[in-house]
């Protein structure tokens, strides 16, 4: 989990480099991330089990994770294109209270006036992030928020679906729903004109390598999490999820010159605390309920 975190920065990075210099549409590079997930997994899953792989148990729960994750990603990489690194992660980190929320909305799982209190807290350092965003890029400020909800959809799906089928035959599918998805996205978007779904193909031999590289990273990073998931509680994993912060704003400052300001590094600092409570309250939670 640890590594997974540590490497999928690398592919927010990608894509903004591929929309800032290369000059590919969020839209495009969406597709290449899970285009290129599904070409780095699919002859591994054909390999180990034949065609007969290709058929899990749980089709379309796996499917829809493609295409929440494909979702997800188009308002990330959107989100990236405009926005430093950092800040867009920032952002995105609401997604443990929104995950929290969705579990006692759809779940009826017990969340205590602690908890609701660290997510309150959670959503204002959120917005101590958000304003001067708001102020310099409008709207775009909140796609990270909608990524976080489409993205904490995503793992309240893997709980549903569980471990029915092998982490490679999850992530395979995956692909080619958000492959899928993505290709009827362009389509539709280029249709209307909007320049962020613009199709292309790489301009330059060190943009199909990068491309490459995205859906590559995205393919075996997520599987890392699949797999870490399998094998461990998520209340155990779930804090490492803060250790992104880390990769993508050394990331933003050495390829893109980005580094946040104070008072946004105040509002990380106010997410992450409230992350890491609620997380440390799901845990005393859970041994009560063993006790």
């Amino acid at each position: 989990m640890l590594f997974a975190m540590l490497i999928l920065p690398c592919m927010d990075a990608i894509a903004k480099y591929m929309a800032v210099y290369e000059g590919m549409s969020p839209g495009q590079v969406t597709f290449y991330r899970f285009f290129f997930q599904l070409v780095s997994t699919a002859p591994l899953l054909l390999s180990a089990g034949g065609l007969r792989a290709f058929y899990p148990k749980r089709l379309w729960p796996n499917i829809l994770r493609g295409v929440l994750l494909a979702a997800a990603a188009l308002f990330f990489f959107v989100s990236v294109k405009y926005m430093p690194l950092a800040d867009v992660f920032a952002i995105y980190f609401v997604e443990p209270f929104i995950l929290t929320c969705l579990s006692a909305l759809l779940l009826r799982e017990r969340v205590g006036w602690r908890r609701w209190s660290a997510i309150a807290v959670g959503f204002g350092g959120a917005m101590v992030v958000i304003q001067p965003s708001f102020a310099v890029f409008g709207l775009t400020s909140l796609l990270p928020v909608a990524c976080a909800f489409l993205f904490a959809c995503y793992l309240f799906l893997n709980r549903a679906v569980g471990s029915a089928d092998p982490p490679l035959t999850m992530q395979t599918i995956a692909g080619i729903g958000g492959t899928l998805f993505m290709a009827a996205v362009i389509a539709v978007g280029n249709g209307l004109g909007a320049a962020d779904f613009e199709p292309s193909l790489p301009q330059s031999a060190l943009g199909w390598v990068l491309v490459i590289a995205l859906g590559t990273i995205s393919g075996w990073g997520h599987l890392l999490v699949v797999k870490a998931f399998q094998a461990a509680p998520i209340s155990l994993l779930a804090p490492f999820h803060y250790f992104e912060i880390v990769s993508a704003t050394a990331l933003g400052y050495i390829v893109f010159g980005d580094f946040p300001t104070p008072s946004k590094w105040l509002g990380i600092l106010v997410i992450v605390a409230s992350g890491l409570y609620i997380i440390w309250r799901e845990r005393q939670a859970q041994k009560q309920k063993r006790a």
